[in-house]
Order: C-alpha cells, then sequence, then structure tokens
C-alpha cells in the first residue's frame, strides 16, 4: 500500500508530466518519463497531444474524439508538439497534432472540440462486473511473482505509479492461460487531481492506452512479460461522451474483436462506479510473437503500448 504522502508525489508528477512548456506559435514542449520500456510509453504522448491541443481551445468546447497514428518509437527525451488550428466552426473545432523528436515526426493526432449541446442520449448498460474493493492491484500482482519476474522488469515493474490498475479477472502475468478475448479492469489516480478538466481527459487518454492490446493475446495464452511478443501500438482512437473524473474509480472494459496479419485490433469502453459511459476507445497493434532464443526475446524489450 503507497501512503498518503508518496501517492500524492507520484500523481503530481503525472499532472506535471501533462503540463507542457509554451515555446510560442502554438508549440509546447513536454517532459517524458521512463516506465520501464525501451521506447516512450504510448500513452503518455497521447496525453500529452490531447493536453496540447486542448490548451488552443476555449474552455466551453471539450474534446469529444481524438484518433492518433504512432509513426515511430519515441525516446525518452523531451517531446515537442505543434498545434494547427484547422478550424473553429460555430460548434465545432479541429486541431491537428504533430509530436516531433530530433526533427523527425514519432506521432500525429486530430481532435474535434464541440460545444456543450442539448440532444438525444443513449448509452451502453454497463456489464455486472465485481467492484475494485479486494482486487489485487496489478503492481501487488508483480510483487507476488517474486523470482520468477524476469529481471529485466524489476526495476520499473515493482515501482509504485500515479494510476493504479486492478484487473477483474487477474491472471498469470508470465504464463496466462488462454482465454476469450475480453477483460476488463478498475483504474483511477491514487490521490486527489486538481479540477481542471483537461488533466483530467488527458490522463484518461493516457490510462487508456494500458491492457487495451492485451485482449487480442487473451486467446494465445501470452503476455507482454514473457519476451516473446513484441508489440506496438499503430493508432489509437477515442471519444468522450460524458464527464468523469480520473480521481474516482472507473471500470475499462476491452474485448478484441480480430487479430490478423502481425495485427490485433481491440476496442474499450469506460464507466463510472453508477455506470454512465464515459469514453470509448478502440486501438490497433502490432503483434508478432518471436521463437524462444530470437534477438528480440532474449532482450526481453517492448514497444509502446
Amino acid at each position: 500500500m503507497t501512503d498518503s504522502a508518496t501517492a500524492a508525489r507520484l500523481v503530481g508528477e503525472l499532472v506535471d508530466l501533462m503540463q507542457l512548456q509554451p515555446l510560442g506559435d502554438d508549440r509546447f514542449l513536454a517532459q517524458s518519463e521512463d516506465i520501464g520500456t525501451p521506447a516512450v510509453f504510448g500513452g503518455q504522448v497521447l496525453g500529452q497531444s490531447l493536453a496540447a491541443a486542448s490548451r488552443t481551445v476555449a474552455v466551453d468546447r471539450p474534446v469529444h474524439s481524438m484518433h492518433a497514428y504512432f509513426l515511430l518509437p519515441g525516446e525518452h527525451a523531451p517531446i515537442e508538439y505543434a498545434v494547427d488550428r484547422v478550424r473553429d466552426g460555430r460548434s465545432f473545432t479541429t486541431r491537428h497534432v504533430v509530436a516531433r523528436q530530433r526533427e523527425r515526426i514519432i506521432f500525429e493526432m486530430s481532435a474535434s472540440f464541440q460545444t456543450v449541446d442539448e440532444g438525444i442520449e443513449h448509452q451502453l448498460e454497463m456489464p455486472a462486473e465485481p467492484g475494485p474493493e479486494g482486487l489485487p492491484s496489478e503492481l501487488e500482482q508483480r510483487r507476488a511473482l517474486g523470482d520468477r519476474l524476469p529481471e529485466r522488469w524489476r526495476n520499473a515493474a515493482l515501482a509504485p505509479h500515479g494510476i493504479e490498475y486492478r484487473r477483474v479477472d487477474p491472471d498469470d502475468l508470465l504464463t496466462p492461460a488462454p482465454r476469450p478475448p475480453q477483460a476488463a479492469l478498475w483504474m483511477r489516480a491514487i490521490a486527489p487531481l486538481p479540477d481542471d478538466p483537461i488533466v483530467h481527459r488527458a490522463l484518461l487518454a493516457y490510462a487508456s492506452d494500458h491492457g487495451l492490446l492485451r485482449a487480442s493475446m487473451l486467446p494465445h495464452g501470452l503476455s507482454f512479460m514473457s519476451g516473446r511478443v513484441r508489440p506496438a501500438s499503430l493508432d489509437h482512437a477515442m471519444w468522450f461522451h460524458r464527464d468523469f473524473r480520473m480521481d474516482d474509480w472507473l471500470l475499462y472494459v476491452i474485448d478484441s474483436p480480430s487479430a490478423g496479419g502481425a495485427r490485433g485490433l481491440c476496442r474499450g469502453s469506460i464507466f463510472t462506479r453508477d455506470g454512465r459511459l464515459v469514453a470509448s476507445t478502440a486501438q490497433e497493434g502490432m503483434i508478432r510473437v518471436l521463437p524462444e532464443g530470437s534477438p528480440w526475446s532474449t532482450a526481453g524489450g517492448v514497444a509502446p503500448i
């Protein structure tokens, strides 16, 4: 269990990660965190690009969708985001964001913002799942592996983080049994967040990249930690439906309707505890399964997931 002071520090570091330095001309500089993967975590770039776009839009026009492509692996180094003000209409605003490192474009994203309007309303019903109470966190699962946890993972995998994830259906992190391509997890920031809605949306975009691609591997008994899987997020889409707080528990329900051609497609629905559908996601990722003893397998690296 993380004490309150540590929790506040970890969440503060995440908030700082989304606080971009203005460079002028709708350009922003952001720092990077290292969560133990060779390339920068894709969720970080999603959250920061959304924060950059949001800083150029009036606060009365919240984001309702974003569509992104991961073009090159990012380094654990500062990232520059350039925002193009594509359109400012009566109700909708469009922004395009390009992320660069060392003059290379590593990522691009388009986002749409809208005034708050009245209209028809319905939503998918939240499935009946156990609540987060009593479920082990992923950090507790990793710590329980003890000596089974590969040495290359230990520093990053055993470090606490500002967002906690609890799988509804915890399985073996190293050698999971094959099962249908469906999963669910609870997630939240482990300490209170500022009231800035841009921060909450950026951090939900950040967290939405966690565990999503895993659903495509479930039927095949594969794990990111096995060293046999080389994954990489290719694209990521997200739709924001209703208000939420990232420091309250959210249920992330995920499935994978298809895998083939060394790619897996995954979808997600994010609900509040009282059953409101607040966001939907979709992502296609590269899934390459390598034989034991291959260079990538022995190195045990993973691309952004």
